[in-house]
């Protein structure tokens, strides 16, 4: 099948059967629970009916965050929020990339906010899954204004879980899987690998009959073994609501010595202290110890030859060393390749990271006059992170020499911040037909600078490397050197907003905040961040009633926000220069001098969005969904500035000098349905269509250009300059591959016809479309039978490209893959769209580009459940869980879901030392008491 009839097929079926809310499936109820006319969504500062809401806003519960067992519940969101595009790598401890509504920043900050119990956090890496009771995310700019200057990448509202019910309340939920990898790559094998490489070389190096065959990617891999046991306590009584957790998640990734544990407690407290007044204190902590190992080691696997052997006979590593038989040999001057071995790679790396990181904070509520309630909030945040590699000086035939017999580098890291919230709200209702909320309060926000320790020395004795004891300095080839990664940052904020609601049908909602930020200069510290929603609940009319829908509401908005992770204006100097100015007769020689273009105006990044939206349910609220469209726009992206040359100035600083966009729509649908008092079903999807656009480059603006997406063997992918305008975000920018020519080498088209072609006319470059995908989908069904629940969900990304770097890295005598290896130009078969065997750096071509549409089948889980099986167990499940079974994909390589370090001028859209995505079998058990 075709992956567009795939991509319109899936979509025509879930618009036939019906999807829920947020394409998510709740087979535990007959209706969604997101569409309940009591649901509560939170929205900053405060909650509020789903059906009052004016603001586009995506809610999860803690049923569909726990599903898919992993170990980031960021990852276990995908597919299931409409206009939320999660980019997930199975790396043990990696960070999802979360994209809402599209990218809007070139060198600012691009992930969201997110809000655990109130407290400010850059990730959720520490929050086990278990613990979390709602998801919420904030999309369009009239839920996001009241977070200000943090707000225009999107707001996760994460509120963990709480004592309920009377009484001690136990439960334990515990499982235990395998990994492998999803998709791999056929390789040549050896005697392949020997007849390409000596055609592309002209002559007879290797042998034809090999006695070594290696699967590199086979020697680097083991199956992955991973478990998580979670235990809670909770409870509540007349004056204290109580919940305790202690959790442990322990892996043995897919990647040879690479482990991974997390350890996390977590004490949720509610005290009423008298009537009208509570208060809340929560703490987490969450201690984490890694093995990293170098990814690298997946390109290597992928590049050496496989006539090389793991071992030689003598036990050494084996090396791409070529004999005169034309068998890999230990000795010789004939090196074939720089490829190293990839399993000696892995093993001579010795490596080890450790985390803590605490989380805590105070919550006030006192009630009074009735309508009015105070909430004071006091949330904080220390990390702490120590790590080591140690090289033992060992190098393998053919690396160069090292002139210490070990080194040790070591770094030492940490930071804390805190916030202070104090907010005012009145709610009232009058005549039985006003219905007004109202909250003003103000916060203020502390994040204090990295404080970074870094050292290395050579020829180090000692056996504990993350201590100094032992160390000779006097040996050290870098001295002690601590430094500050960020300045510390202060923010004081006053925020209000309002909420109407007439005659239970017509509602009006404004928000504004006022940041204060320390970070810029005077005059330029402070922003206001507006919005307003409107909604009309058309079904509360008479003229609806009894009418073909259950509930119908239209909502528009629009809101201005900020991005305050910005690059900023420092002061560098240019020292030990000579001049030969005089004062008072005696000669300066040297001095320093600001070496940087300094901007006055530079602030925040602000972006504007306009939206409007339609929620419905009908069929007796079986069918349920809502269809959003949403213009937004970055006015003032900051970007480097190139210094006029008569200024004396050599480095580039920055400026607001352009324009981002992102418009696009977002349906979502929902039908659920209750046969009889044994069978119901759920069936659900979100689609969304996102086009982002660099609009302009503000006029005679000099930019300092971006060449990105470097392979490691001198060619560049990714571009951003005036030339970019027009292309979406981190465009590839290559040569366009234009077929064979007479002797089976690749020809280029000539662009700007000018008769040169290739590497020698770098302006034959043009922009070939994104790794940013233009649409995503999510699917999801729900069954349950009696005691017995199934649950499936599909995620898929199309109109994205993504660029092979690994094939394309080629140098020289390095393998190939199957396909290549079998079918490439000769002069008695020409018919081949591979070119000659070559042994030379391949320039950057949309030969290797390619689609990155895939649709993937993220979970299907099966349970059964045992209601009060014995007198003190109040249920017992049992289930069983495939995550990412079956993927349809047009990419060659891995995984086209290409993370990076989510830089849209890196190696996001590139395989390139990625790690693959895992297919994991689960089986776990849940018993609460």
């Amino acid at each position: 099948m075709k992956q567009t009839n795939l991509k319109y097929s899936c979509l025509i079926a879930v618009l036939y059967f019906g999807m829920n809310a947020n394409g998510q499936v709740t087979p535990q109820d007959t209706l969604p629970k997101e569409q309940k006319i009591e649901e509560v969504v939170m929205i900053g500062y405060g909650s509020r009916k789903a059906a009052d809401n004016t603001t586009s806003t995506s809610s999860l519960k803690a049923e569909e965050i726990t599903k898919t067992k992993v170990l980031n519940a960021t990852q276990a969101i995908q597919g299931k929020a409409a206009g939320v595009q999660v980019t997930a790598s199975d790396l043990p401890g990696s960070t999802p990339t979360i994209r809402i509504r599209g990218l809007g920043t070139v060198l600012g900050g691009r992930e969201p906010l997110y809000v655990v119990d109130g407290l400010f956090a850059d990730n959720i890496n520490n929050v086990n899954s278990n613990d979390i009771l709602t998801y919420d995310i904030l999309k369009d700019a009239s839920a996001l204004a009241i977070y200000g200057n943090r707000g225009a990448n999107g707001v996760v509202i994460i509120t963990t879980k709480s004592g309920r019910g009377k009484g001690l309340t136990i439960e334990y939920d515990g499982f235990t899987g395998f990994r492998m990898p999803l998709k791999k790559v056929k390789m040549a094998g050896s005697n392949l690998f020997s007849s390409y490489n000596n055609i592309a070389i002209g002559t007879t190096k290797f042998s034809q009959d090999q006695p070594v065959n290696t699967d590199w990617f086979d020697v680097i891999t083991r199956t992955g073994t991973y478990n998580q046991h979670n235990l809670s306590l909770s409870g509540s009584s007349r004056i204290v609501k109580y919940f305790l957790s202690v959790s442990n998640y322990d892996e043995k990734s897919i990647l040879q010595g690479t482990d991974y544990n997390r350890a996390t407690i977590r004490t949720n407290n509610e005290f009423k202290i008298t009537k009208g007044i509570t208060l809340a204190q929560n703490f987490s902590v969450a201690f984490t110890n890694t093995t990293p190992k170098p990814l690298g080691a997946f390109t290597s696997a992928y590049r050496q030859s496989p006539i090389v052997p793991v071992y030689f006979a003598d036990g050494s590593y084996g090396v791409s060393i070529v004999g005169a038989d034309g068998f890999a040999s230990p000795t010789g001057n004939s090196q074939f390749n720089n490829v190293g071995n990839p399993l000696a790679q892995l093993m001579l790396n010795n490596e080890k990271q450790r985390f803590v990181q605490m989380q805590g904070g105070l919550k006030l509520d006192v009630n009074f006059l009735k309508d009015f309630k105070f909430t004071s909030q006091f949330s904080a945040e220390y990390y702490t992170f120590k790590g080591y590699n140690f090289d033992n000086g060992v190098r393998l035939p053919g690396q160069s020499p090292v002139n210490f017999s070990n080194r040790l580098a070591s770094e030492k890291k940490d930071y804390y911040n805190w916030s202070a919230t104090n907010y005012l709200t009145y709610n009232k209702v009058f005549a039985d037909i006003h219905n007004i909320e109202a909250t003003v309060g103000t916060e203020i926000t502390l994040r204090k600078g990295e404080n970074i320790y870094k050292y290395t020395r050579d020829n180090v004795n000692i056996t504990d490397y993350y201590s100094l004891d032992g160390m000779d300095t006097n040996g050290d080839n870098q001295a002690d050197r601590p430094y500050k990664d960020s300045d510390e940052n202060r923010t004081l904020s006053f925020f209000a907003r309002v909420q109407y609601k007439l005659m239970n049908r017509y509602l009006l909602t404004g928000t504004i905040r006022r940041d204060g930020s320390s970070q810029y200069q005077e005059g330029k510290k402070w922003g206001n961040f507006p919005s307003f929603g409107a909604g009309w609940i058309v079904s509360e009319e008479d003229f609806m009633k009894d009418g073909f829908f259950d509930q119908l509401k239209l909502r528009a908005g629009w809101g201005r926000l900020g991005n305050q992770k910005v690059p900023l204006n420092f002061l560098p100097f240019a020292s030990g220069v000579t001049y030969n100015y005089s004062f008072g007769g005696n000669p300066m020689n040297n001095g320093n001098t600001i070496n940087q273009v300094i901007d006055p105006e530079l602030t925040w990044e602000i972006t504007e969005e306009t939206s409007g939206g339609v929620d419905f349910q009908l069929l007796s609220k079986r069918l349920s969904g809502s269809f959003d469209l949403y213009n937004k726009t970055t006015k003032n992206i900051i970007l480097k500035s190139v210094p006029v040359s008569t200024s004396g100035i050599e480095n580039p600083g920055y400026s607001h000098m352009g324009q981002v966009s992102n418009k696009g729509y977002e349906i979502v649908l929902g039908w659920a349905d209750k046969i009889n008092d044994n069978l119901s079903y759920s069936i659900g999807a979100n689609y969304s269509n996102n086009k982002n656009n660099l609009d302009n480059i503000t006029k005679g603006s000099k930019v300092e250009p971006i060449f990105g997406g470097g392979l490691g063997n001198g060619q560049n992918v990714k571009y951003f300059g005036p030339e970019a305008v027009g292309q979406p975000l981190g465009s590839f920018y290559l040569w366009e591959a234009n077929g064979l020519d007479a002797n089976g080498n690749m020809t280029y088209v000539d662009t700007n016809g000018n008769g040169v072609t290739g590497s020698a006319d770098s302006n034959d470059r043009k922009f070939f479309g994104s790794y940013i995908p233009k649409s995503i989908l999510g699917v999801n069904l729900g069954v349950n039978y009696k005691n017995v629940d199934l649950s499936v969900n599909g995620y898929g990304t199309f109109g994205a490209k993504v660029y092979n770097g690994k094939k394309a890295q080629r140098f020289a005598g390095e393998n190939i893959e199957y396909d290549l290896a079998t079918d490439f130009w000769t002069p008695s078969s020409t018919g081949s769209s591979n070119p000659a065997p070559f042994n030379a750096v391949p320039i950057a071509s949309t030969y290797y580009l390619e689609s990155g549409d895939f649709f993937r089948i993220n979970n299907i889980m099966l349970g059964y459940t045992m209601r009060k099986p014995v007198e003190y167990i109040s249920s017992l499940r049992f289930y069983v869980s495939a995550i990412n079974p079956f993927i349809t994909q047009k990419f060659s390589g891995f995984t086209p879901e290409l993370n990076g370090n989510g830089d849209p001028y890196e190696l996001s859209g590139v395989e390139l030392d990625a790690y693959p995505t895992l297919r994991s079998f689960v089986f776990g058990m849940n018993i609460k008491f």
